[in-house]
């Protein structure tokens, strides 16, 4: 299943930007990142049973186990495209919203786009590593 960041607004050359870069280059799986315009523009045509996850600040916070699961969930019942959409700095509109299968939030506090861009890479890493077995996710 392909993760796939969809971002609005540009990373550039910065140590965010190098932070994400070091988790995606570690996941198993394969990943895509695209990256929109502030405004205007359209996410690039997602793949056949893909599924829409939007960071938002009133979505639920889940546990790195629960999003793993979920993962599993979807890869697992055929899902090829798992979207991330991270908004521009006024977020997602109700229309958005309405239509995501995931309105996750990494908890009540507001994030800058790039600490939220690296925040995600780390969480798909180590979801990823968790239905790996891998010792990367330690709990307790």
């Amino acid at each position: 299943m392909l993760l796939h960041i969809v971002a609005r607004g540009k990373i550039g050359r910065s140590s965010e930007a190098e932070l994400v870069e070091r988790y995606l280059k570690r996941i198993a799986w394969p990943t895509k990142v695209s990256e929109l315009p502030d405004r205007g523009g359209s996410a690039p045509v997602a793949l056949s049973n893909a599924v829409t996850v939007l960071l938002d600040e009133r979505g639920t916070a889940l546990s790195s186990m629960a999003l793993a699961k979920q993962l599993e969930r979807w890869r697992d019942g055929g899902t090829r495209e798992a979207r991330f959409m991270i908004g521009a700095a006024d977020g997602h509109d109700q229309s958005e919203r309405g239509a995501a299968d995931l309105l996750l939030s990494f908890g009540p506090a507001t994030w800058p786009h790039l600490m939220a861009r690296a925040m995600l890479a780390e969480q798909l890493f180590r979801a990823t590593t968790i239905l790996a077995n891998h010792p990367y996710h330690r709990e307790g």
